[in-house]
């Protein structure tokens, strides 16, 4: 009798932990709903069975050598990684309050480690809140609506870097509140309001308290409707757009009391200055055709700032502007090739300590996986005119390998 009411007990384990299992003979999916739900869609998702929470988990890297000839001295090389980022996003208890963590690990992310600095392991750690597909509210530290080039992730650049003006010129990151209003549609007129009140010293900035504010508006316009995909964040017609797409957008950006030379970025001035910038940006997508034009600008009253303890010591805000020119064609063996040049020129302020440029970059780059996998190949000239009449031209052969999920 015991015997049969073991079985019996055993019979009825199994058949409740049958019940549990999931058996789907169409894809020959095996799901335990007591466990989390995986996929792979962009990254690794893992989301609870009571869909509480949900977790994507990406990463990605860039892997690099350059050949490097600067006039005057010894040519030499370079090998490093470049990027190592580890992503996380997804939303908890509600899919309208979501968050995104980016972390770097990569030497030139995270930067020279000083005596009673931050150590700047964290790019972005923000909170959503979308109450609809129009309106978008987030709270932390991410990137500002600035130019394009920065909006856009360095993995979905064509080139190996980003140009000399978005170098000099961008707003980055930064801390404070952001407010979105979408109205994207696929085939007709579309457009897009963004703004921000942010600290405006940049990322990971806890050297002393804040008296200064920054002020953020861009407005995009899609007079042919979204690009496919998503393309306006990425560089390049991956997507081979079927119909031409078009996007117009322009910024401006005003920085009081910024304490560091090109407001989210650059070193300390000795002084507090108010900067402003504007920014510009155009693109074109049609059929593996793709063409992009931007112009970005940072003025400033006084930007030369003195050392109070030793004359001789200064700093000072980078000011200036210039004008950027990209063009790429994408073949249907993946193959795609890139052209890019740019101008910049200083205010006459600082013309003294730093030098008007040009750059000239080629490109080719094998898309082995749309940006996610690619094999980059690029040269690029800097043509240097001083103000004491003196020229200098730089230049690199880099490859590059860029892998993520």
């Amino acid at each position: 009798m015991k015997k049969i009411f073991l079985l019996g007990l055993l019979f009825l384990g199994f058949h409740s932990q049958a019940q549990e299992v999931k058996v789907t003979t169409k894809d020959n999916d095996l799901k335990l709903p007591t466990l989390p739900y995986y996929n792979f869609g962009r990254g690794v998702g893992l989301t609870s069975p009571d869909s509480i929470f949900q977790l994507n988990l990406r990463f990605r890297m860039q892997n690099r050598v350059s050949y490097i000839q600067n006039e005057g001295e010894d040519a030499s090389y370079d090998g490093q990684i470049r990027r190592l980022r580890l992503r996380f996003d997804g939303y908890v208890g509600n899919p309208k309050f979501l968050y995104a963590l980016q972390l770097s690990f990569a030497p030139g992310d995270v930067g020279e480690i000083e005596e009673g600095e931050n150590i700047n392991i964290i790019r972005d750690a923000v909170v959503y809140y979308r109450p609809n597909k129009t309106w978008s509210f987030s709270f932390g530290q991410t990137k500002l609506p600035g130019n394009r080039q920065r909006v856009n992730s360095s993995g979905g650049l064509q080139l190996t870097d980003r140009t000399i003006n978005n170098a000099k010129f961008t707003i980055d990151r930064d801390f404070g509140f952001q407010a979105y209003y979408l109205n994207e549609y696929a085939d007709k007129f579309s457009y897009n309001v963004k703004t921000a009140v942010s600290t405006g010293e940049g990322r990971n900035w806890t050297k002393s308290n804040d008296n200064g504010v920054a002020l953020t508006g861009k407005l995009e316009i899609l007079p042919l409707g979204a690009f496919t995909k998503d393309g306006v964040y990425y560089e390049g017609d991956i997507a081979r757009e079927k119909t031409p797409k078009v996007m117009l957008s322009g910024g401006f950006q005003q920085n009081n009391h910024a304490r560091r030379t090109q407001g989210q970025l650059g070193q300390d001035l000795f002084e507090q200055r108010t900067m402003k910038a504007v920014f510009a940006d155009a693109m074109l997508k049609y059929n593996g055709w793709a063409f992009m034009s931007s112009y970005m600008s940072r003025t400033a009253k006084d930007p030369i700032t003195f050392n109070p303890e030793d004359v001789t010591g200064f700093n000072y805000v980078y000011t200036g502007s210039g004008f950027d020119y990209q063009a790429s064609y994408l073949f249907p063996t993946n193959y795609e090739i890139i052209g890019r040049f740019s101008t910049q020129k200083v205010h006459q302020d600082i013309e003294t300590l730093a030098p008007n440029a040009k750059q000239y970059s080629l490109g080719v780059t094998k898309y082995l996986w749309e940006h996610a996998f690619k094999l980059q190949g690029e040269v690029t000239l800097d043509d240097l005119d001083y103000f004491d009449g003196t020229n200098k031209q730089n230049w690199y052969v880099r490859f590059q390998v860029e892998i993520g999920i």
